[in-house]
C-alpha cells in the first residue's frame, strides 16, 4: 500500500482525519464516517430500521479486475468468502479481460458453458460482461479494436444469457482530421459548439443506433454505459440524450463517484433515471472531497494516487469511506424505491484501500445498510 508523501508533513489518517470534519459542511447531504481515519473503528450507529414491505433484496457484487492477479478458482474463493452473490466480468477494453478468455468463450459454446458453471456451482450470478472502450476513438484501429470486443461480448452474452453489457459511450475527435479524442463540455467559444454538433451527429449517434440494433438482435436488450468524464456520455443528461437518439437499448451504469464530484444528488439521480427505465447497473464507488482544496482549486482536480493527495480536491474511496453510511442507506433505499433489477457492483479504485482490502470494507457497508433496509 502506497503512502503519503514525505512532504506531507502528516500521516495518511492524520491528513484524512484533518479534512472529514469539514466535508459535511461543503458538500449538502454528505458526512464522512469517523473511521475513514481509522478504518478499524466499527460503523456508527444509524436510525432503526422500517419495515421493508415490498423491497427487493438487490444482489451485492464485484467487479473482477481487482482480482486481476489472481487466477479464475481464485478469485472465485475470494469472493464466495466475502458471500457475495453476483460478478462483473471484464471481457476486454480498459478492464482487460484477465478471466474471460472471450474468444475461446465466444468461439466454443461448451467452453462458454463450463466457464458460468464454475460460477453457478458456487451460487456467484455473473450478471453483466463489461468492455468499457472507446469504440469511436479518431484512431482507426482503435475504435475498430473496441467496436469488435463489443461485439463478441454481445455474442458470448447471448450464449450464457447475460442481459446487461456494461461500456463506455466513447469520445471522437472534434473533427474528421484529429487523431486523438476531443471532450467537448462546454459550448463556446463558437466553434466548440460545432465541433461537438458534428461529433453527435456525425460519429456518436450513428454507432451507437447501429450497436443498440447489433444488440437487440442477439436479444441484448440492455447496454450499461458509463457517465464517465472524457466520454460523450458524462452526466444523465448527455445519457438521456443518447438513449432518446440511439434507442432505448441505451441506458445506465450509474457510476456516483463519478456524479459526486459534478454536484449531481445521488438519491435524485436514481428516481430520475429509474423514472425513465434507463437504470441497467450499479457500480458501487464512493468519492472523498477535501475541502480546503475544493475551496482553492475547484472540483476539477482529482488524484488517483495516494502521492498526490496533499494538493488533491477528491479521490475515489470504497464505500462509506467518502459519505457516510447513512447517505449510501438512502442510495440503497433509492435502488430498491425504483425497482432496480441489477446489482450493486463494488468497483474498488480507493488510492489508500487499495485492492482486496478496500472491496471488503464496501462489502461490508453494503451488507449492513441492505440488512437494515430489509429489516433482517
Amino acid at each position: 500500500m502506497k503512502k503519503l508523501p514525505k512532504s506531507s508533513g502528516i500521516g495518511r489518517r492524520a491528513f484524512l482525519a484533518a479534512t472529514s470534519g469539514l466535508l459535511a459542511a461543503a458538500v449538502p447531504g454528505s458526512e464522512v464516517l469517523t473511521h475513514a481515519a481509522s478504518p478499524e473503528a466499527p460503523l456508527p450507529s444509524v436510525p432503526a430500521p422500517r419495515p421493508a414491505g415490498n423491497l427487493r433484496k438487490i444482489p451485492i457484487g464485484v467487479f473482477d479486475p481487482v482480482y486481476e492477479h489472481l487466477s479464475l478458482d481464485a478469485m472465485l474463493d475470494k469472493v464466495t468468502a466475502l458471500g457475495l452473490e453476483a460478478m462483473e466480468i471484464g471481457t476486454g477494453g480498459y478492464p482487460n479481460n484477465h478471466h474471460c478468455r472471450l474468444d475461446d468463450l465466444v468461439n466454443d459454446r461448451a467452453k462458454a458453458k463450463a466457464w458460468l458453471k464454475k460460477f453457478e456451482d458456487r451460487g456467484i450470478r455473473v450478471a453483466t460482461l463489461s468492455c468499457h472502450g472507446n469504440p469511436i476513438h479518431p484512431d482507426p484501429k482503435h475504435a475498430q479494436k473496441d467496436i469488435d470486443t463489443f461485439r463478441k461480448t454481445v455474442l458470448l452474452a447471448e450464449i450464457l444469457e447475460v442481459k446487461v453489457i456494461v461500456g463506455f459511450s466513447g469520445c471522437p475527435g472534434g473533427t474528421p482530421q484529429d487523431t486523438q479524442p476531443s471532450w467537448i463540455t462546454y459550448r463556446w467559444p463558437p466553434e466548440y459548439a460545432k465541433m461537438q454538433d458534428w461529433q453527435w451527429k456525425e460519429k456518436i449517434i450513428p454507432y451507437w443506433k447501429d450497436a443498440a440494433k447489433f444488440a437487440r438482435d442477439h436479444g441484448i436488450k440492455r447496454l450499461a454505459l458509463e457517465m464517465h468524464p472524457n466520454f460523450a456520455v458524462y452526466n444523465p443528461r448527455t445519457l438521456m440524450k443518447l438513449r432518446e437518439a440511439a434507442g432505448e437499448e441505451i441506458g445506465a451504469n450509474c457510476d456516483l463517484s463519478h456524479l459526486f464530484w459534478q454536484g449531481c444528488d445521488p438519491v435524485e439521480v436514481i428516481h430520475f433515471l429509474g423514472k425513465q427505465g434507463a437504470l441497467f447497473h450499479a457500480h458501487m464507488k464512493d468519492t472523498v472531497f477535501f475541502p480546503e482544496n475544493v475551496n482553492k482549486y475547484g472540483v476539477l482536480n482529482f488524484a488517483f494516487e495516494t502521492n498526490e493527495l496533499d494538493l488533491a480536491s477528491e479521490t475515489f474511496r470504497a464505500v462509506g469511506y467518502g459519505h457516510s453510511a447513512s447517505l449510501w442507506k438512502s442510495i440503497i433505499k433509492a435502488y430498491m424505491d425504483v425497482g432496480f433489477e441489477g446489482i450493486l457492483s463494488i468497483e474498488n479504485e480507493d488510492p489508500i484501500l487499495a485492492g482486496e482490502v478496500g472491496v471488503e470494507r464496501a462489502a461490508y457497508v453494503l451488507k449492513n445498510v441492505r440488512k437494515e433496509l430489509l429489516g433482517e
